[in-house]
């Protein structure tokens, strides 16, 4: 090419078009041959012709046109024709293309004015340029977002001409103006690189102005600050520290593109050991992403731990590329465990449901391809992996419309299945909620029916017989399972209950149910009467449901009735003496409720029924989905150091105000390697609270300690004054521990002159988490007395809190350990604190524990309040804490604080933090 050009076409030479027939099509009015025409002049102009006669015609039958597609077609027509004469002055038939361009840059269409902007950053003389630019900066302000990018694209190819500083003087004032104030992400974009070209000063302060909402940018500015970086950083390499900070906070960026471009952008910057570990890790992770199913080979090991961690690792690298791959591996993994050959398979299986869910979550697209799948293990005997399942439809069936009407058929089919009675209580709410039409309202009423079998729950007559047999010694209670003939009661009547088998048993002993007698019948004759609760409450729910979608009032009428009758025969069942316990209050009052509310239904009721149970659990979700982004973003900043990095002397240098990244590069040592921790000097107000005193005042010896604890050690620097006019000779500083604490080094003798000071420093080792008693005393000589004189030092104890810290975990890992553990220990509420979440609150601050109770399931003003609570030592220990507590009619309040823990220790040393903490409100 002779010269340059910014757009090539290819064009067959065989056939070119006539000057003349181009010159008659352009004259017609006749577009679409306009628009031919138009496109051959450009081919025949980019090889080589020069064509000079066409440019009158253009002028006068092009230049008018409305039609966009011409008026495009025209531009590059401009951008190619000559614009000088041979000696580099501009043409003066030029001014009518001026005038035009001015024209278009005022047009009232955006597509027209956007366009004829874009064409003026591929124009260079400046005489034809001048003129436009008080329309070019007026588009600076126009309301539509792709005419201010594209104004600022020729602002900034203008103001890099020879002459455009001379032609924009205040250019880049201008746009450091329109940057601050501009919403548009494309627009921002292209301000900030006009100052990254042409006022790199001002780029660079706007970037450290807003240092903390560069995470928050979008992907198209955030490449332009890589950019701007690495090219700062090139020519000022003191400034390295200060973008370091920038770019590690793009590590989490959504965009793969600003992912992939930062670990290059580091490298550049710095050769430090973490700097090359960051970017490793990100190339690494990519190219894992592509490996991802050589990596699910490892879940054929027979080592359950190798397989969880291969599915965490398999969860992190799951994109929408590869996601249906692995879920359909997940599948078949699901269905080996029902082969019974692998060793726990019930706990695998639960693992694999729980890693289902997050895809299922992060991918809904994936959801119908595995929900059905997994419905199958509704009746799972292990019941943790059965509540998983529940739990992921419950989930499923919101966020995902399009699956609910299957979902409720599904379950309806497989509720005979369900034996556990908390995955009974899910599924009755699922399809209290989410069965909607007719035919599924009438399908859940029948199928729950059918669960309960036929009524009542035991025979009068049987019951009159346990009640007279209670007056003497009860070797067995008979329960009866009724079958399906006729039978006449004590009165003489016929029921649909018929004549029952008898089941005797022990007080203790549990009725097996079958499919033929109904899984919610056995549930409630061994006594769950919360489950008979949520049953009350499902059929409550259907019934007002059923009275929007039927409109046969004798089918409502008769639908109330069976309803009713069910759940008087449970609290009748509840007060019998067949069962060993009678039913709980709770239970009770919430099958009376659901009576009273079938006989007197309302508008108010009806919403708070059919509306208000759905969005309290929308909130839930969203709440929660809410805490997992903040933990993730939260985990993300936290790094930890490897077990193949080098120590870090971090006394050699001070880290003040540095990050690990920045001292690595500034002193580029091997002795500077990341421990990724942050080390910040203590406030000075916390070190004094370490100062304990040991002796009084008018002690001969004062001494006091300075406590700083580490994880698994404590050191005590001791410092000792001789406050006699005397020489004190052999002071020995003997200690002794109680607890799991045990001192490494034997005491030294010392000589400490008259009114004169010692540091004396003791190291004490801890091999367990429990509040641990330092006690001793100083013992010293003196010239005057023959006796050793001894003066016995005040108590140190060791804080729990600097051993234990907030930890999360999952509510049904929650509950396993909470029956697993054998160590609890009850502290009653004894507190001046009124209100039930300031109370909560100071318990979490006094005991350093993360609160696993949703912020939401704590909120409003009801008299209750009960949250669990979890934290870890750091040995590996686990502290279960469960706080309820109820307002008292005088305001105070009253409940019970239990600790569980599977070491005696932590449970008794909560315990005891909680007694000394709870009154107080600091």
């Amino acid at each position: 090419m002779e010269k340059s050009c910014s757009l090539l076409v290819h064009f067959d030479k065989g056939t070119p078009a006539l000057a003349n027939e181009i010159k008659e099509a352009l004259e017609g009015n006749d577009i679409p041959a306009k628009i031919d025409a138009m496109k051959n002049a450009i081919m025949l102009l980019l090889n080589g012709e020069t064509l000079p006669q066409l440019f009158i015609t253009i002028v006068r039958y092009v230049l008018p046109s409305e039609d966009h597609t011409v008026q495009k077609l025209l531009l590059l027509y401009l951008e190619i024709i000559d614009k000088t004469d041979g000696k580099g002055r501009v043409l003066p038939e030029m001014i009518l293309i001026c005038q035009n361009l001015r024209n278009n840059l005022q047009h009232p269409n955006e597509y027209i004015r956007g366009v004829t902007l874009r064409f003026l950053c591929r124009l260079n003389e400046v005489e034809i340029i001048e003129p436009l630019i008080p329309s070019i900066m007026s588009n600076l302000e126009h309301r539509h977002p792709y005419i201010r990018r594209n104004a600022i694209l020729a602002v900034m190819s203008i103001y890099k001409l020879p002459q455009g500083e001379q032609l924009l003087v205040d250019a880049p004032e201008t746009i450091e103006k329109f940057l601050s104030t501009e919403q548009d992400a494309s627009a921002k974009r292209n301000a900030f690189l006009m100052l990254f070209n042409c006022a790199q000063d001002r780029a660079v302060n706007y970037l450290l102005t807003n240092v903390d909402r560069v995470s928050d940018w979008g992907e198209l500015l955030q490449m332009v600050v890589l950019e701007l970086i690495r090219k700062v950083c090139r020519t000022n390499k003191a400034e390295k520290g200060k973008y370091i900070k920038i770019i590690i906070s793009l590590l989490n960026a959504p965009s793969a593109a600003v992912v992939y471009a930062r670990p290059g952008t580091l490298v550049s910057l710095s050769s430090a050991p973490t700097a090359i570990r960051a970017a490793a890790n990100t190339y690494c992770h990519d190219i894992m992403v592509t490996m991802i199913m050589d990596v699910l080979r490892a879940l054929s090991s027979p080592n359950l731990d190798i397989r969880r961690k291969t599915l965490d690792m398999i969860l992190e690298l799951i994109t929408p590329r590869n996601v249906n791959e692995v879920v359909l591996t997940l599948k078949k993994e699901v269905m080996k465990t029902q082969s019974g050959e692998l060793e726990k398979n019930g706990e695998y299986r639960q693992i694999l449901i729980q890693a289902i869910h997050s895809c299922a979550i992060k991918f809904p697209e994936v959801a119908s391809t595995v929900v059905h799948l997994l419905m199958d293990f509704l009746g799972d005997s292990n019941v943790a992996s059965a509540m998983d399942v529940v739990i992921f439809v419950r989930e499923i069936i919101e966020t995902n419309p399009k699956l609910r009407v299957s979902i409720i058929s599904r379950l309806l089919d497989t509720c005979y299945q369900i034996r556990a009675a908390r995955v009974c209580s899910c599924a009755l709410w699922i399809i209290g909620e989410y069965s909607l039409s007719l035919s599924e309202v009438e399908s859940a009423i029948a199928t729950i029916k059918q669960c309960l079998g036929d009524l009542p729950f035991f025979s009068i007559s049987e019951d009159e017989e346990a009640g007279d047999s209670s007056k003497k010694p009860q070797q067995a209670t008979s329960i009866t399972v009724s079958s399906r003939r006729p039978a006449i009661l004590a009165d003489g009547t016929y029921a649909t209950q018929s004549a029952a088998s008898e089941t005797a048993f022990s007080a203790p002993a549990v009725v097996q149910g079958s499919l033929t007698t109904g899984n919610l019948r056995s549930l409630l004759l061994t006594g769950d009467f919360f489950l008979g609760a949520v049953v009350a409450c499902t059929l409550a729910k259907l019934n007002l449901r059923l009275e929007e979608v039927q409109p046969s009032k004798i089918e409502l009428n008769k639908a109330s009735s069976d309803a009713l009758l069910i759940m008087v025969s449970m609290l009748q069942l509840g007060q019998s003496s067949v069962l060993p316990h009678p039913i709980d209050n709770d239970s009770y009052d919430r099958i009376v409720l659901c009576i009273r509310l079938l006989c007197n239904t309302g508008d108010a009721v009806r919403k708070i029924w059919l509306k208000s149970c759905r969005e309290s659990f929308v909130k839930m979700l969203s709440d929660k989905q809410l805490r997992e982004t903040e933990e993730i973003k939260a985990k993300a900043q936290i790094s930890h150091s490897q077990p193949d990095d080098l120590i870090d002397f971090y006394h050699l240098k001070s880290r003040k105000g540095m990050s690990q990244l920045e001292l690595e590069d500034e002193v580029q040592d091997d002795l500077k390697r990341a421990t990724g921790e942050f080390v910040k000097d203590a406030d000075d107000a916390n070190k004094l609270n370490r100062i304990i005193q040991l002796t009084g005042f008018s002690d001969p010896v004062y001494a006091e300690a300075y406590v700083t604890v580490h994880q698994y050690d404590i050191v005590l620097d001791v410092t000792v004054i001789n406050r006699t006019k005397e020489t004190l000779q052999n002071l020995c500083l003997e200690l002794a521990t109680m607890g799991d604490l045990k001192l490494v080094e034997r005491p030294q003798n010392y000589t400490l002159a008259p009114l004169s000071s010692k540091q004396i420093k003791a190291n004490i080792k801890v091999s367990s988490t429990e509040t641990g008693v330092i006690f001793g005393n100083i013992v010293y000589e003196t010239s005057n007395v023959l006796e050793r004189t001894v003066v016995v030092l005040n108590d140190i104890h060791i804080d729990i809190m600097d051993y234990i810290s907030p930890a999360v975990c999952s509510d049904t890992a929650f509950r396993a350990m909470w029956a697993e553990f054998e160590w609890e220990n009850k502290v009653a509420v004894n507190t001046t604190i009124t209100s039930e979440k300031e109370f909560l609150d100071h318990i979490i601050k006094s005991t350093n524990m993360k609160c696993l109770t949703a912020i939401s399931a704590l909120e409003g003003e009801c008299g209750f309040l009960a949250a669990n609570l979890y934290a870890k030592s750091v040995f590996g220990e686990d502290a279960l804490v469960n706080v309820s507590v109820e307002k008292q009619g005088d305001g105070k309040l009253n409940g019970y604080i239990r600790i569980r823990s599977k070491t005696q220790g932590i449970a008794l040393s909560l315990g005891d933090k909680i007694t000394l903490k709870q009154k107080g409100g600091s």
